[in-house]
């Protein structure tokens, strides 16, 4: 089994480039699926996530091709299948993408869910709720999701939570609709509005992504044939300016868009981190002393959840008490066990958590419960004394291209081992 060794202590310095969206890609290769012709994606990360989605079109007939680093051709013309099995995508969550585009070109889809997932963990009733409301017959039986529509027509759907995942589904099974679909309360994320421009760039008619009123006019087919390139990571960028505020190092992290970064960057500098910025990069500038904030994730364009369990980790080491309000997912606290084992006071209480800083974290072997919890404790390993061992690092491949060579080329004490 891999694992990531960490010695701690050494502080990060030097310059980052950013790779292409982690959410937008897996988002955006099944949404191909709605594409008539041949098209081209550039700045893909090379995470496992991809590798699987594109092993996944593959196994549905579609025509794949890596074109050099971070460019794939995609030909879906000859899709032999719309049945998406539990083999073809056990290891992938973002799986339920495969609904909406599957539903959108042959009007029914089966997709398994991964594990036999109950939805309680991800619920999915709010994909089902614009199906239903785009004239589809939803039946879910032993795992499997069964769509069936005699036709698609238009129609306004109301969000009764923001959903970035129900949003961009039902756009892909709107975009060859009859008529106008309006989603209202729609999420307003970076990669909805990417997904909307790439399938904008193929033919299809989407207004207001990136607003939480989006309309989507049917057209017939997407006739296909534009180059697209996915948008810079948000969530890599803001894992690698909280690496850098941590270890009280000074790193310029090229390739960001800085307006998707806006809530990060107001709360690095509520910490009392020097934040600068320019046209498509930021620099952080850390500091001795870290001080205490209180953080609530909510949908873009606040505090993102995914980086959550970071800022845990850097809080760790933070002057006084400090609060984190999870207001996106019911548990998303399982990493704080493994930092405990690193010396970390964390208090947990339904969907917050009390950290309260202390005078040194030490290394430990620790387990990745998720992807950014992975993320979490290799920050908490760049900050710990002695050597932190992080196992299930599988996690941190499936939404973070190179890793450990990144943070090692900015001075991290960071090997990964069998």
């Amino acid at each position: 089994m891999e694992k990531l060794l960490i010695t701690g202590g050494t502080p990060l310095k030097g310059e980052i480039c950013i790779s292409g969206a982690k959410n937008s890609a897996v988002a955006i290769i099944p949404a191909s699926i709605l594409v008539d012709g041949p098209c081209k994606i550039e700045n893909i990360p090379d995470i496992s996530d991809v590798k699987t989605l594109v092993g996944i079109l593959r196994d549905l007939g579609a025509d794949v091709e890596f074109e050099g680093k971070g460019a794939i051709s995609i030909d879906t013309k000859n899709l032999k299948t719309n049945i998406a099995t539990y083999d073809m995508i056990k290891k992938l969550r973002a799986s339920y993408y495969l609904m909406g585009s599957l539903l959108g070109r042959f009007k029914e889809a089966e997709v398994s869910m991964p594990g036999g997932c109950d939805f309680g963990c991800r619920p999915i009733d709010q994909h089902i709720k614009g199906f239903e409301a785009l004239g589809t017959e939803v039946k879910i039986d032993g795992g499997v999701v069964s769509l069936r529509a005699k036709s698609l027509k238009g129609c306004q759907i109301y969000m009764d939570v923001v959903s970035v995942g129900a949003t961009i589904n039902i756009m892909m099974a709107a975009v060859k609709a009859q008529g106008l679909t309006v989603i209202e309360n729609a999420s307003k994320e970076p990669h909805v509005v990417d997904v909307a421009n790439f399938l904008n760039a193929m033919g299809a008619n989407i207004k207001g992504a990136g607003t939480d009123v989006i309309k989507i006019r049917g057209v017939s087919r997407l006739p296909g044939g534009a180059v697209h390139s996915v948008i810079p990571d948000m969530v890599e960028a803001g894992t690698f300016m909280v690496a850098a505020a941590a270890t009280g190092g000074e790193v310029t992290i090229q390739n960001v868009i800085p307006r998707h970064i806006e809530s990060i960057s107001a709360k690095l500098i509520e910490m009392n981190v020097q934040i600068d910025g320019g046209g498509d990069y930021v620099r952080v500038i850390g500091t001795d002393r870290i001080e205490k904030v209180n953080i609530k994730t909510l949908p873009y364009p606040g505090f993102p959840t995914d980086l959550q369990p970071l800022v845990a980790a850097l809080l760790c080491r933070a002057n006084g008490t400090s609060t984190i309000t999870e207001g996106i997912w019911d548990s998303r606290y399982q990493y704080v066990d493994e930092l405990k084992r690193m010396g970390a006071n964390i208090k947990v209480e339904g969907r917050m958590a009390v950290v309260e800083g202390v005078p040194k974290l030490s290394g430990a072997p620790v387990r990745s419960t998720d992807l950014r919890a992975g993320a979490a404790l290799v920050i908490a390993g760049l900050i710990a004394e002695g050597t932190t061992k992080v196992y299930n690092i599988d996690y941190i491949d499936r939404g973070y291209e190179d890793f450990e060579v990144k943070l090692e080329a900015l001075g991290a004490q960071i090997i990964r081992k069998q």
